[in-house]
């Protein structure tokens, strides 16, 4: 097993890693600003002229809104073009968005389309090569290295994390454990056997496998684990913490979605852990205001629009995420913005008697109260006329009765006092709230 490796402590707490050599960075990690956006016009020319002639649902706005691929002359024009929504790729569904021919497409994937339609992401070989080099990247930056084992418990299928980072560390040189999500047990077996140095998870499936290992009489900060490569869901600096001590490891945050390209948009350093920095070399960011689609300046909240710079089978212009967050200098890769912390995604806000939250505030309360367990719930009802929110937590092992009754007290405080909203708090034995192998349901929305 390898002996544990020291964490450098840093402003703020963070136990910050080692970073990698000049010479493991791909040339546009040590690119400067200027030089990365010469290359982003150019791309990004081609891309509005690929998705024109080849995307007949986006040609169609883009005369709608009297602009043509032509127009563009600076990164700015930009603006000018109309966004893509999941809506638009859903009524495209199932080839509509495709901009070559199908003999080129070597990869289909989907989303759950569990709120709608699914969307499909196409891919030609060239998608793959620059999606596996990509996530590669991700790793390396997370602290993996060549010839390490890499431990992938997001879901293969359809789903893209699973494959998406199992290409990538193979592109890497990493050893591949395809384990997939869920069989908790057999999980901890193999963490065990194999020795993995990183693994590829949700934050809240890799604090299930903590349980389990503790339930089996096993120390998480035992194993050989030293990274872990967290993503699929909003988590907080808390979570971070929480998980870091579980386990004696580095967790990174890894950014992505099915729709732009899948893991791998996006990823932290481990030498600095301040936000996922943006591989803007393929993906162009920005932020919009989530009402009306103004542009926000770096630096501002808002709706996260990405354009694709290299697709060739399904290329993306200006496509809203929903996901909130604010676009920040470069630290650790200069060229690169770094993404806030998602703050939550727009579709997840929950308003409750005039008042808008996420839950990730209320995971910030849960996380800091020592007698919760890090797993919660939110349930939303309309009993009468006014709507009620109710949140469960459960207690951490061998916690008395009073220490729980004392621990509901204060995050009922804590809710209201950082939110703005009163809630009823119900502390529930371990193990008590179902647990979820891939993306975590945190809210349960009763209301007629």
């Amino acid at each position: 097993m390898t002996d544990p490796s020291p964490h450098a402590p840093a402003p703020g707490g963070r136990r910050l890693g080692p970073a990698p050599g000049p010479g493991m960075l791909d040339p546009m990690e040590r690119a400067d600003r200027g030089m990365l956006e010469e290359h982003q016009l150019k791309r990004l020319r081609w891309t509005l002229a690929h998705a024109y002639a080849r995307q007949g649902f986006y040609r169609r706005k883009c005369e709608a809104a009297g602009v043509h691929p032509d127009d563009l002359r600076s990164l700015e024009d930009l603006a000018r073009f109309p966004f893509t929504t999941k809506e638009d790729l859903r009524e495209a569904y199932p080839y509509g968005a495709l901009a070559v021919p199908h003999d080129k497409v070597l990869r289909l994937h989907a989303s759950s389309g569990t709120t709608g339609r699914a969307t499909v992401a196409a891919y030609t070989r060239g998608d793959l090569d620059i999606w596996s080099d990509l996530v590669a990247r991700c790793i390396r930056a997370s602290g993996g290295r060549p010839g390490q084992k890499v431990h992938v418990a997001y879901g293969y299928g359809l789903f893209t994390g699973g494959l998406g980072a199992h290409y990538g560390a193979e592109r890497l040189g990493c050893t591949v454990i395809p384990v997939s999500g869920g069989q908790t047990s057999r999980q901890v077996r193999l963490i065990a056997d194999l020795e993995p140095e990183t693994i590829m998870v949700t934050p809240s499936y890799l604090l299930t496998i903590a349980d389990a290992m503790r339930a089996e009489g096993t120390d998480p900060r035992s194993t050989s684990l030293r990274t872990a490569i967290l993503g699929a869901e909003p988590w907080t600096e808390d979570m971070r913490a929480e998980i870091e001590e579980a386990f004696d490891l580095h967790a990174v945050d890894i950014y992505g979605l099915s729709e732009v390209m899948g893991p791998g948009v996006a990823n932290e350093c481990v030498e600095t852990k301040d936000g996922p920095h943006v591989f803007e070399d393929h993906f162009l960011p920005e932020v919009v205001d989530p009402v009306d689609g103004a542009p926000v300046p770096d630096g501002g909240e808002g709706e996260l629009v990405f354009t694709s710079l290299t697709k060739e089978a399904m290329p993306v212009v200006r496509y809203r995420t929903r996901d909130l967050s604010r676009l920040l200098p470069g630290t650790a890769r200069p060229a690169f913005r770094r993404m806030a912390r998602i703050a939550g995604r727009s579709d997840d806000m929950i308003v409750l008697r005039g008042v808008n939250l996420f839950p990730t505030q209320i995971e910030e309360q849960v996380l800091r109260i020592p007698a919760l367990a890090p797993h919660f719930q939110i349930v939303l009802r309309r009993p009468e006329r006014l709507d009620e929110m109710t949140v469960r937590a459960e207690a951490r092992p061998g916690v008395a009765d009073r220490e729980r009754a004392q621990a509901g007290r204060v995050l009922a405080e804590a809710v209201r006092e950082h939110t703005g909203v009163g809630a009823v708090v119900e502390v529930l034995d371990p193990g008590t709230l179902e647990r979820s192998s891939g993306k975590v349901r945190r809210t349960v929305d009763e209301r007629p």
